[in-house]
């Protein structure tokens, strides 16, 4: 207002000879009280064009809320006053602008959010800094508010005025921004997590609290809550075309179920896995890694069935090649066995089996395309043999895989 004020004090000092007459018009929807037919509506003359006299009139007390003004054509009026009139107005929304610039992006305000400090930013930037740090980025005062801003207000006096003023500047910021948010740029639309193992329909909890995947939490919970979970490669061991990266390129997609951030900013989140998939392209977005994916899937049962009779048809293994006779084993039997060795480590009270650990993840499915991922999910080895699942496109080998660990465990190879 005190801008405001400076512009108008500016042009009614240059008005000299411009009167404009203002003519007060009741707002009957307001609740104003009908006139009688003494009552006179009241006119009002005063020096300068129609802003800069409305404006005074207002500074005088004399123009009351519910009251709107109509503005008769004075006999010395000419353009010319209509002109000064759109000077003013530019000169009033430029120096509105400056205003209403939020101090963290320095454009225009978008959804603005009051902090407890008095300090007005846009709702992205305010949240984007919160990811960073819990002090305000203009008095850097600490603020006891969730990052996530969900339960802050926007300052409606200024979305109404913002609106109200320059509603296609608000427009195109509004685009600019959701553009700026979007969870990648061209095919790189996947947002990637590289810390850990997850597997399709296996429960996973992470605790986030780097600002960068804050950010990338952030995102997916405003979008389609999604993001792919690598596994860190710490040896840059090659990984097919992308070469030694920093992750393995078969990973899983999770879906978030529910997010609680703490007060320090922390996220705790429980997700569930659901496919798994190949990074085909990748790249940084704000910090965070990007990317292009490729959904694995299974062949198609006949050409399961195919693999597993000529894994039958084959001649005996030798005693001692164990590898060789899980081979050899029906899927049904390789199937029963993973069910008997929980059966077995259940009755000798295994750790990696207790009630806690069953409440988390469900009791052993009989599903065989489900029993390996939930037997990687509870059984203690490491992350590194448990990858081997990632890769194989078929429920039969996957089953191979986790009857060998078993045969290594019961030959005490571990």
């Amino acid at each position: 207002m005190e801008s405001i004020a400076e512009v108008v004090a500016k042009h009614a000092s240059m008005a000299s000879t411009t009167v404009t007459i203002m003519e007060e018009v009741a707002r009957w929807d307001e609740g104003v009280s009908l006139m009688g037919d003494s009552e006179k509506a009241s006119i009002h003359e005063l020096a300068g064009g129609r802003l800069v006299a409305t404006y005074a009139l207002a500074a005088q007390g004399k123009l009351g809320y519910h009251v709107d003004l109509d503005y008769p054509r004075a006999p010395n009026s000419s353009d010319g006053d209509k002109a000064m009139d759109e000077v003013v107005l530019s000169e009033l929304l430029e120096s509105t602008h400056r205003e209403v610039d939020c101090q963290v992006c320095y454009n225009l305000m978008l959804d603005p959010v009051t902090t407890p400090c008095g300090h007005t930013l846009c709702r992205k930037c305010l949240a984007r800094t919160l990811d960073h740090s819990s002090q305000c980025p203009v008095c850097r005062r600490g603020l006891a508010i969730p990052p996530s801003l969900h339960s802050q207000a926007s300052n409606k006096t200024i979305v109404d005025l913002l609106n109200g003023l320059c509603p296609d500047i608000v427009t195109a910021r509004a685009e600019a921004v959701a553009e700026e948010e979007r969870p990648g740029e061209g095919e790189l639309d996947t947002p990637l997590f590289i810390c850990t193992l997850g597997f399709p329909n296996q429960p996973t909890f992470l605790r986030i609290f780097e600002p960068r995947y804050r950010l990338m939490l952030r995102r997916c919970v405003e979008g389609n809550r999604e993001f792919g979970m690598l596994m860190y490669n710490r040896y840059y061991e090659p990984q097919g075309d992308l070469g030694p990266v920093h992750f393995y390129h078969y990973g899983t997609m999770l879906r978030i179920l529910h997010a609680q951030t703490l007060p320090d900013g922390t996220s705790l989140v429980e997700s569930r896995g659901l496919y798994r998939f190949r990074i085909k392209a990748h790249g940084v977005l704000d910090g965070y890694a990007v990317g292009s994916v490729e959904r694995l899937e299974d062949c198609a049962l006949a050409d399961e069935e195919r693999a597993e009779a000529e894994d039958i048809s084959q001649p005996p293994a030798a005693e001692n090649d164990v590898s060789g006779q899980v081979d050899r084993m029906p899927t049904r039997d390789l199937v029963a066995l993973g069910h008997e060795f929980i059966s077995r480590m259940q009755a000798r009270s295994a750790p990696w089996l207790q009630q806690r650990v069953l409440d988390i993840h469900g009791q052993p499915p009989a599903d065989a395309a489900l029993f390996p991922y939930w037997f990687a999910s509870v059984l203690p080895i490491s992350d590194e043999e448990k990858y081997k699942l990632m890769g194989t496109t078929t429920v039969r080998e996957r089953l191979k895989i986790t009857a060998n660990w078993i045969r290594r465990i019961e030959s005490q190879g571990w």
